[in-house]
């Protein structure tokens, strides 16, 4: 007895064993993932935005694109540590895939909200001493990214403020020690280089506007002052306060950004701090398709910039030195 099958049925039932396999690869790789981000200071800043755009950047050149094959939950905390708190459990809440963490005070509350989710950093200072990695080259965690330290910076900085006309002879360093818990580490190191350059560095922990003009009076009162103000969140939101303070007593800022330069302060020699959360892009993409921030070492900035503006340095009644502008890589008319 012979069982008869027809075309179509024939083809329906290879189908069957056949086609769902494809159907389902296809669902898979179409996917929309979720990324949630968390960054320090404020979205309507022009600095925030310009990280925010370099991440999206990144994530394009990679084939990510937020809508389409990629969502993400955007957050951002100011210097609000129970703020910053509450958003961080309402990214965890919604199971993002990755988690991005702009600064130290976004990788303390998601690190202690998941021990699982991926987390990848940008903009974090010392995150081996912070404990937020075993080592650089061996994260060990379910976070790791891309650090902002760079203890030669600082050096650098103060030395700029002995390169003007008359030179800083007393340089204090700004920054909230709430907002930047790191930053003793990095007043020890500017020490250092002040003992060489022959210049007093002196601590400045502040809190609000009022605290950083009682500061910046009591500089100017003693004379061939300087301030340099940290790459801190509390510096970042803060900032027009800082510049336009150091105006009103005539004293010699340099600043954590370019952006911050442009802006009015007189200058600035940082990393280039965009290009951090460009960079990060490349970790999220590499954790999307499976790889382990355990085996992703914390990499180190690549860029430094140098921005000086020179409308400041005449309303303060200082001169450059030729050799330090030469090497600016922007010179502000």
């Amino acid at each position: 007895m012979t069982i008869g099958i027809g075309r179509r049925e024939f083809i329906s039932a290879l189908g069957g064993a056949t086609v769902w396999p494809f159907a389902a690869w296809a669902q898979q790789a179409e996917r929309i993932r979720r990324i949630g981000f968390l960054a320090t200071g404020l979205e309507s800043n022009p600095l925030s935005k310009d990280y925010a755009n370099a991440f999206l950047h990144g994530l394009d050149a990679l084939g990510w694109k937020d809508g389409v094959n990629l969502h993400i939950d955007w957050r951002w905390g100011g210097v609000d540590a129970p703020l910053m708190a509450h958003q961080a459990a309402e990214l965890v809440a919604l199971a993002p895939d990755v988690l991005l963490a702009g600064g130290n005070l976004a990788v303390e509350p998601l690190r202690e909200q998941t021990r699982t989710i991926p987390v990848v950093f940008a903009l974090v200072s010392d995150p081996v001493g912070m404990g937020y990695v075993q080592s650089l080259a061996h994260p060990g965690g379910n976070i790791t990214g891309f650090s902002s330290y760079d203890p030669p910076i600082y050096t650098k900085q103060v030395q700029m403020l002995t390169q003007i006309t008359p030179p800083a002879e007393t340089v204090a360093v700004l920054y909230n020690p709430e907002s930047a818990p790191y930053a003793g580490r990095m007043v020890r190191a500017m020490e250092d280089a002040g003992k060489s350059l022959g210049v007093m560095l002196r601590d400045a922990p502040c809190h609000d506007d009022g605290e950083i003009e009682a500061m910046m009076s009591a500089l100017a009162q003693d004379g061939r002052g300087g301030l340099l103000a940290l790459g801190d969140a509390f510096n970042q939101v803060h900032i027009q306060a800082i510049i336009s303070l150091a105006l009103k007593y005539r004293i010699p800022t340099v600043v954590a950004t370019r952006q911050f330069t442009e802006s009015g302060a007189l200058m600035s020699y940082t990393i280039n701090i965009p290009d951090l959360f460009r960079r990060s892009a490349n970790y999220v993409d590499r954790i999307l398709k499976g790889a382990k921030p355990s085996d992703l070492p914390v990499q180190q900035p690549t860029e430094f910039e140098m921005a000086i503006n020179l409308k400041t340095a005449k309303a303060l009644g200082v001169t450059i030195a030729p050799s330090l502008l030469a090497t600016a890589d922007e010179v502000i008319e």
